[in-house]
């Protein structure tokens, strides 16, 4: 009865049952040590050892260089160095190519090899052009003159194909191909993005539009700004020179400017590109690939 009553106490009473751990001397069998112990004693202690290593592993792998080997986890410092290298990386295999391409022009003018003139290509003289009038009546040419100055010095070009303050549908022309060193941040005051390009490119305008503003601040340098259609704004600035002037009428693509370092805000030839739309500055890597 006795046992039986022993086998049905629960678990909890099973975990206070007290047993002693005994270290005896094998020859003269003389006690060494003796520890008493509990079984919910050593889960405890097992789960409170596993909760400081746990605590231990997270600080070494949080607050210490060995998270870098952790995939996932990166250097910033090393970012941008690697971006540095592969900059400089595609600066030195433009710089090959052209050397290369210029020791063989050497090469073969040394060895007498040079290129003959294209063939100025022959006149067809199997149909009479000789009777068409190609030139323009005195109603077409006004009529032409009429719809290509409509629209030259206007601020807000309205399409009615398109919804009204909706730049969703517009094409952007990226203004120039380089690497972004600076991105979009209102809470830094930074309402544009900074691309950096090879010396001397030409900086183009993204859409069509009336130039606003072309001069020289203190702050940003040489500074463009051109006004498009739906309210739409972009600013161009730190260039080294301006083509166009105020008043100008440019379209997508067209060069308005060259990259540069001008201005006391800036740190290296690139550009700053910003946009704004009804007033307020839009992340232009929503809306154009550099």
């Amino acid at each position: 009865m006795e046992n039986k009553e022993k086998k049905k106490r629960p678990l909890s009473e099973k975990l206070k049952n007290r047993y002693r751990l005994v270290v005896l001397n094998d020859d003269t069998f003389e006690e060494k040590f003796a520890l008493r112990l509990t079984p919910l004693g050593i889960l405890i202690l097992i789960g409170a050892i596993t909760i400081v290593m746990t605590f231990l592993v997270t600080s070494l792998v949080a607050f210490t260089p060995i998270r870098e080997y952790i995939p996932g986890y990166g250097n910033v410092d090393q970012k941008r160095e690697l971006m540095a290298l592969s900059a400089r990386a595609d600066s030195l295999e433009q710089s090959m190519e052209a050397k290369d391409w210029f020791i063989q022009n050497i090469s073969d003018v040394l060895s007498g090899k040079t290129e003959g003139k294209p063939e100025k290509p022959k006149k067809d003289t199997s149909l009479n052009y000789s009777g068409i009038n190609v030139k323009a009546s005195a109603n077409d040419s006004i009529l032409r003159n009429e719809i290509e100055s409509a629209d030259k010095y206007s601020l807000n070009i309205s399409d009615k194909t398109k919804p009204v303050n909706s730049i969703s549908s517009f094409v952007f022309f990226s203004p120039v191909k380089g690497l972004i060193t600076g991105s979009f941040n209102l809470r830094e005051e930074h309402y544009g993005v900074d691309v950096s390009a090879k010396e001397n490119e030409f900086i183009k305008s993204t859409l069509d539009g009336t130039v606003v503003f072309a001069g020289f601040t203190s702050a940003d340098g040489y500074v463009i700004q051109i006004q498009h259609n739906n309210n739409l704004m972009s600013v161009y600035k730190h260039n080294s020179e301006i083509t166009v002037k105020v008043g100008d009428y440019v379209k997508a693509g067209r060069p308005i400017a060259i990259i540069g370092n001008s201005g006391e805000t800036s740190n290296g030839p690139h550009l700053h590109f910003e946009l704004w739309y009804n007033g307020s500055p839009i992340n232009p890597q929503d809306y154009v690939l550099f």
